[in-house]
């Protein structure tokens, strides 16, 4: 397991307390010390006790060596790199499950596209869908998708993490699976902006419907089956980190609509809120294949240009007018 920040941390517990044998790899000395030393990772997953078996690594290769099966957790923006100092000692023909949601930065590869090219010859799946570490880590029942190319992948990982609690559904559709997951985190962010400006109902409805539009208009471009963005990934999970008090990224929002910057919120927070990356990376997607995202552009204003973000809620809703659907 690659990545120990809140969600790395609770799969390997998971995974630790079914009987599978788990390297957690902690970029952080303190974390894989306290994992190892007190059974808990008190910075990303505190209060929360871990199975005895669960061992921690802060090196890649040793935690990698002779795995059967890698999960890779790490942020997006490092994934490639961290995968390539692991892979040494990553056995033949192991099977690899994402479980990053976003886009790399330089090249706007999703991470499935990273991982088959930094580790060629190993099958890839893409782990997603509604999924509040915390809650997962409490026992909540909870839904996921695994998706892959090669059906054999899928399944790997379905029987891998499936619990009594803890559902997992295949799919084939990596491409739908896996934008999804990444551009709801940059609706989540307009949602908490939405929140912190103390606005209602009306208004996150009329986002998360059109944000789920936006993230659809997108998919189908790039070659997605639009009805995987109504399914656990696409609005499941859309629906969770728009209006749960856990998102990382709805807590991004409602901390820029107070007027704190995303250099200072990203000083005072150790776990990474990944639609701050994703929204430039769906912007250069949508330029690439000619699509218009106004809520992602809207997003990536307030991050990177420091637009006040009453002003863009006004500029959102004063675009020209348009027919949702038309015949």
């Amino acid at each position: 397991m690659l990545g120990a920040g809140s969600w790395g941390t609770t799969l390997a517990d998971l995974l630790a307390r079914k009987g599978h044998e788990v390297r957690l790899w902690a970029y952080e000395p303190d974390v894989a010390a306290a994992i190892n030393g007190q059974h808990e990772n008190p910075v990303f997953l505190p209060g929360c006790g871990l199975a005895p078996a669960l061992r921690a690594e802060t090196d890649p290769v040793a935690a990698t060596r002779g795995a059967e099966l890698l999960v890779t957790v790490a942020p997006s923006h490092v994934l490639r790199r961290v995968v390539a100092a692991a892979r040494p000692a990553l056995a033949a023909g192991a099977i690899v499950v994402s479980a990053t949601k976003g886009i790399e930065p330089e090249s706007l590869a999703l991470m499935s596209e990273v991982l088959r090219s930094a580790l060629p010859g190993h099958p890839v799946c893409a782990l997603s869908g509604p999924s509040f570490a915390l809650e997962v880590y409490q026992g909540q029942p909870t839904a996921v998708v695994a998706a892959a190319e090669e059906e054999r992948a899928a399944r790997a990982a379905q029987e891998l993490f499936a619990t009594p609690r803890f559902r997992v559904y295949t799919h084939a559709d990596v491409t739908g699976v896996e934008l999804a997951g990444a551009l709801k985190n940059v609706i989540a962010i307009a949602a908490g902006i939405l929140d912190g400006l103390g606005l209602g109902n009306n208004p996150r409805a009329a986002l998360i419907t059109r944000g789920l539009a936006e993230m659809t208009r997108l998919g189908v471009a790039m070659g997605a089956d639009p009805l995987t963005f109504a399914g656990l990934a696409g609005m499941g999970d859309l629906i969770l980190t728009t209006t749960g008090a856990l998102s990382r990224n709805r807590a991004l929002g409602v901390a820029l609509a107070h007027g704190e910057t995303l250099a200072e919120y990203s000083a005072a927070h150790r776990s990474i809120a990944e639609g701050a990356t994703t929204a430039r990376g769906a912007l250069a997607l949508a330029a690439r294949h000619g699509v218009e995202l106004p809520i992602c552009a809207q997003v990536a204003e307030i991050l990177f240009d420091g637009k006040p973000a009453r002003q863009a809620v006004g500029d959102l809703m004063e675009r020209t007018l348009k027919s949702e659907q038309w015949r």
